[in-house]
Order: structure tokens, then sequence, then C-alpha cells
């Protein structure tokens, strides 16, 4: 079985140089793909080449990508913000000519916030360019574990839709089987209802009678909900087996399902067809939360 989940984690990290990186990338449900970023400042230009990487490798979950850079500290320079400065010093001065403070030493007037700024060394293009690719890189090698968490988690919701899925053949069965569906049954409902209308109007003519007795037996049959149930099963089943995304065409089918579980109730005479008619509402309803997780 190839289904996937849309749950899924992963976390990886690289380096090149004096730079390193973390990739944390998370998916959840969703009802298609919707791709949210985290980037640091300077690297907004990588955007759209993760949006595609996301969308070439998943097609439906709310997928939440971070991504963490860091530099060693060996490579940062401190500089002189000499207006900054500038400013600092004519305030002091001020300040001095208004009271009889001590005036304050450098060190007091470098560690003012602004005063001393860090900075990286410029780079040029090419660097930037060879860091981002294997950023990008890293990137395919996290969605590929995600990939992983999402097939090992599609193999146990693959495993309880098995489940669902004999248990509602089972009760299937149990419909189809039932003694209140044999000729004999429906003919004997259909003497006591015409016995009812005869007692009620004995006036009644004959092709009134035929239309009841008619009406009886179609209210009565549930051959073509069963017939669609199995045909809906066996389609299932095969989705099951599929390589390709299937969370939407069984959360149609389960739909299809309730639509004939419904049916089959409301023509329900009968307590054990009713009784099995409402068990079959449950694992169908069970059977749809599980779909909900599945791409």
């Amino acid at each position: 079985m190839a289904l996937k989940s849309m749950t899924g984690f992963a976390r990886g990290e690289g380096r090149l140089g004096s730079h390193s990186w973390q990739w944390e990338v998370r998916t959840v449900n969703g009802r298609g793909l919707d791709v949210r970023l985290r980037m640091p400042p300077g690297y907004e230009a990588m955007e759209q080449a993760v949006r595609e990487a996301c969308k070439k490798r998943l097609s439906r979950g709310n997928c939440s990508l971070t991504l963490g850079v860091q530099c060693d500290g060996g490579e940062t320079g401190a500089q002189l913000n000499e207006e900054m400065f500038k400013q600092v010093v004519r305030a002091a001065k001020r300040a001095g000519e208004l009271t009889d403070a001590a005036a304050p030493t450098l060190d007091g007037l470098l560690s003012l916030r602004g005063v001393i700024e860090t900075a990286e060394p410029e780079e040029d293009d090419s660097a930037q360019k060879a860091r981002q690719a294997a950023i990008l890189s890293d990137l395919e090698d996290v969605i590929g574990n995600v990939i992983a968490a999402r097939k090992t988690e599609g193999a146990h919701i693959a495993s309880s839709l098995s489940a669902h899925l004999e248990e509602i053949e089972n009760l299937v069965g149990t419909i189809e089987r039932a003694p209140s569906r044999t000729p004999e049954a429906i003919a004997k409902r259909l003497r006591e209802r015409l016995e009812v209308l005869l007692g009620e109007a004995p006036q009644l003519d004959e092709q009134r009678l035929h239309q009841e007795a008619v009406l009886l037996a179609v209210k009565a049959d549930v051959m073509e909900e069963i017939d669609r149930l199995k045909a809906h099963m066996e389609a299932a089943r095969e989705l099951l087996k599929s390589d390709k995304p299937a969370g939407r065409r069984l959360d149609f089918l389960t739909q299809e399902f309730n639509r004939e579980a419904n049916t089959i109730c409301s023509k329900s005479n009968d307590i054990d067809v009713t009784q099995a008619g409402l068990a079959l509402k449950v694992a169908i309803d069970r059977m749809r939360e599980q779909v909900q997780n599945i791409e």
C-alpha cells in the first residue's frame, strides 16, 4: 500500500564555509497545498525556489518551513557609527554644561546602543549563490525525509482503512442476508398492507391496490444500494494500492458510502436492517475521519 499521510516532520542541517544552517519542515492536513515560510533577513530571494521545491514533491497539506542561518563569530567586525558618536558627544557636552556631573568616559560613550555596530564582511555574488544552492540542496533531503514520514503514517492509515472496509463489508452482508428481504417476507408484508388498505377502504379498485403493492415492494428493495456499496468498496480498495494521491477520491467515496447507508436506513422496515444500517453509518464516519489525513 502506497498511501501517504499529510502529517510529517523533519529537520536537516548543513554548512558551507563560515555559514551553517538548519531546516525544519512540518506538514499537517489541508484542503490543498499551502506553503508558509520563515526565512532569515537576506534570504528572501530564495522563497520562490523553496515554494517550487515543495510544489514539485507535495500535492496536499499545510506545509511550514523554517530556515535558520548562522555565521561564525570570527568573521564579524565592529565599526564606529561616526554620526551617532558625534551626536552622543554633543549631547554629553551639553549635559556637562547644564550640570556639575563628571564628563562621561570614552568607554561609557562607546557602550551606548548604536555607537558601535557589528557587521559581516561583504560577500561576492558567487559565494552567496553557492551557499543558497547548498541550502536548497539540503532542503530537498529534508522534504524527502518528510515524505518518508508521511509514507510511514500513510501505511498505518491504510491498515486502519482496510479494517473499516472489512467492517463495512460485513455489515452490508448482514443487510443483504436479512430475513426481511426474502421474497416470502416481502409477500407477507404486502398481504398485511393490502388487508389494512381493504379494511380502511373496501371500495378501493384493483389499480390502486396494485400501485400500493408496487410502492411497498420498491421501498423494501435495497439491492441497488447494496450493489453500489460493493462497487464503492472495490474502488476504495484499489485506491489503497495506488501510488498517486488518493485522499480526495477516497473522501468522495465515503460521501457516496454515506448516501447509500442513509437510503438503506430510510427504506428499512425491519429492526435488524435498521440496526445494521446505523452501524454502517458509524463505520463510514470513522473511515471518513481517517481519510481526512490522506494526501
